[in-house]
C-alpha cells in the first residue's frame, strides 16, 4: 500500500508539539511493515536539508487575486519514509510555524490552502497514493478538495482519505470571504459542510469529507464526541461516529528508555534498577537543591504552562504541595499566570520547588529519569506522551483520568499488587490533592513501590501495535 502524510510538522525538520513526533515515527513503523509512506511538508525557515534538490521547480496554485508558484524540494529516503517539502518562501520562510508571540498569521488560511493543493498536484506526478493520511486543521483541505474541486479529476478517483485529529482544541475557523479567496465554491458553505457559527471551519471540513477519522487514544475518541470536550464539534463527530476510530499513539524507546539515554547519568532498566538513584542525585543538583535526601520523594513536571494541562489545579493547591514531603522540579513555560506562580514558589521554597522556565530536552530527560513520580492533571489530553514515557522511567505518573491518560495509566492497588500509577476523575484542586497524597503514602513502603515502577517499566506502547491498528484504518477508508 503506498501512503503519502500531509501534516504540517515532523521531527526532526519541524516542531511545536506531539504533532512532530506522531509523523516522524508512524511512517516510519509502516515502511518497515513492508509499505510505500511519503511525507509531504512545508519548507519552513527552520527545516535544515542536507542536500535540497529541486523536484518539480513550479507548482500552480489559484487564488482569487492571483496565481501563486511554489516548488518541490526532495528531502530524500529517511529509514524507508521519502521526504517531500513545499517551497514558498512568502509564506513559509518566517520565524514561527502558525504565528508570533501575539498571535496566529492572519494568512493562515491561504498559507495552508496552498500546502494542501500543492500536496495534490505533486503526488499527481510524483506519485498518486492509495491513501492520504492527513493531520490537523492545517491539511484539512485535502479531503475538502478531493470531494469537491478535485471530484471528478479521474487520477484520484481511488485515493482515499484518513483524517487525524491530534488536538480538537485546533481548527482552523477563518471568516467567509476565505472560501472566494482560496477559489473554493460558495455550495462548502453549509451547515453540513464547512459552516461553523457564521465562518469558515477547515477542520469540520475534513470531518465531514474525510473517509475515515481517528483521534489519538480511544478515550479521546469517546470524549469529543461530548458537549464538554467536542468545542462545539460533537454533533458532527457523533454523525460520524461509525467512521471514527480512536488508535493511541506510540513512543520512540529507541529515544525514550533509561537503559540507552543518552542524557541521564547513569543508566538503568527493569533488571536494574540501582543507576536511577544516581539519576535522581543528578536531576536536584541540576536543578540547584543543595545536599538533597534521596529518599523524599520527587515529583517531575514537564509541559507547557497552560489551564488545558491543569495549572489551574495545581495553582490550587501550591501551597498545600509546598508544605509536604516532596520536591517539585518543573520544565516548561507558557502562561504568564502560571510562570509567576512557579517563580513565587521558587523564591519562597527554593529547596523544595525547583524551576526551569525554558524547554530544555536533556533536563526533560533527567526528570524523567530522577523523579519519583510525574505529574498530569490535564483538563483534557488528547493522547499525551510524558506519561507513556515516565512508565518506562520508573517514575509513576500522578493524572487525571482523561484521554489518553486515562487509557495508559491503570489505578494502583497494593492489595492485589496490580496498577501502574494514580488517577483522580473530578476535576478539582481536593482531588488532585488526594491522589499526590496517596502516592506519597506509596512511596513509604519500599518494597511495593518497586513493584509498581516495575509494573510500569515492563508496558510496551512502541508504534508497532498502532501502526497495525491504522493499517485497518486504511483499509476500511479504501472500501
Amino acid at each position: 500500500m503506498h501512503v503519502v502524510f500531509a501534516a504540517s510538522e515532523c521531527v526532526p525538520f519541524s516542531k511545536t508539539g506531539g504533532l512532530a513526533d506522531v509523523v516522524g515515527a508512524l511512517p516510519r513503523e509502516l515502511a518497515d511493515l513492508g509499505h510505500t509512506v511519503s511525507v509531504y511538508l512545508p519548507k519552513y525557515k527552520q527545516t535544515k536539508l542536507a542536500d535540497p534538490q529541486v523536484l518539480l521547480r513550479s507548482v500552480t496554485v489559484p487564488f482569487d487575486d492571483q496565481y501563486r508558484f511554489c516548488s518541490i524540494l526532495n528531502g530524500c529516503k529517511h529509514s524507508g519514509v521519502q521526504f517531500y517539502f513545499i517551497d514558498y518562501p512568502p509564506f513559509f520562510d518566517r520565524d514561527g510555524l502558525y504565528g508570533t508571540p501575539a498571535g496566529d498569521y492572519p494568512d493562515n488560511a491561504e498559507r495552508f490552502a496552498l500546502y494542501a493543493r500543492a500536496v495534490l498536484e505533486a503526488s499527481k506526478i510524483l506519485g498518486v497514493p492509495d491513501v492520504f493520511h492527513c493531520h490537523d486543521w492545517q491539511t484539512a483541505l485535502i479531503p475538502v478538495l478531493l470531494r469537491s474541486s478535485y471530484a471528478n479529476d479521474p487520477v484520484f478517483r481511488e485515493a482515499a482519505t484518513v483524517f487525524t485529529i491530534h488536538n480538537l482544541g485546533y481548527q482552523g475557523i477563518f471568516s467567509p470571504d476565505t472560501l472566494p479567496l482560496l477559489m473554493l465554491s460558495w455550495d462548502l458553505f453549509t451547515i453540513g459542510k464547512m459552516e461553523f457559527w457564521g465562518k469558515v471551519n477547515f477542520l469540520k471540513g475534513a470531518l465531514a469529507f474525510a473517509d475515515h477519522i481517528t483521534t489519538v487514544s480511544r478515550k479521546y475518541s469517546q470524549e469529543i464526541q461530548t458537549v464538554e470536550h467536542g468545542f462545539g464539534l460533537e454533533g458532527v463527530l457523533r454523525a460520524r461516529s461509525g467512521s471514527l476510530t480512536g488508535i493511541l499513539n506510540g513512543v520512540d524507546y529507541e529515544e525514550w528508555s533509561p537503559a540507552n539515554d543518552k542524557f541521564i547519568a547513569q543508566p538503568f532498566s527493569s533488571d536494574n534498577l540501582a543507576g536511577k538513584r544516581e539519576c535522581k542525585r543528578d536531576l536536584l543538583q541540576r536543578m540547584g537543591i543543595d545536599s538533597p535526601d534521596l529518599d523524599v520523594p520527587v515529583i517531575g513536571i514537564v509541559s507547557r504552562f497552560a489551564t488545558q494541562k491543569g495549572f489551574d489545579l495545581i495553582a490550587d493547591i501550591a501551597d498545600d504541595l509546598a508544605k509536604m514531603p516532596l520536591v517539585l522540579t518543573v520544565l516548561g513555560s507558557g502562561e504568564r499566570k502560571y510562570e509567576d506562580l512557579f517563580r513565587r514558589l521558587n523564591r519562597q521554597f527554593p529547596q523544595k520547588i525547583a524551576l526551569k522556565v525554558t524547554y530544555d530536552n536533556a533536563l526533560a530527560h533527567k526528570i524523567e529519569a530522577g523523579a519519583d513520580m510525574f505529574l498530569m492533571p490535564s483538563q483534557y489530553e488528547p493522547c499525551g506522551l510524558n506519561q507513556i514515557y515516565s512508565l518506562k522511567y520508573g517514575t509513576v505518573p500522578i493524572v487525571r483520568a482523561t484521554g489518553g491518560l486515562d487509557d495508559t495509566v491503570e489505578p494502583w492497588n497494593p492489595e492485589t499488587g496490580k496498577g501502574t500509577g494514580f488517577k483522580f476523575a473530578s476535576y478539582n484542586g481536593a482531588a488532585l490533592l488526594r491522589a499526590v497524597q496517596d502516592a506519597i503514602l506509596a512511596f513509604k513502603d519500599k518494597p511495593n513501590w518497586e513493584k509498581l515502577m516495575l509494573n510500569g517499566m515492563n508496558k510496551n506502547f512502541s508504534w508497532a501495535g498502532s501502526a497495525k491498528e491504522y493499517l485497518k484504518v486504511y483499509e476500511r477508508a479504501r472500501t
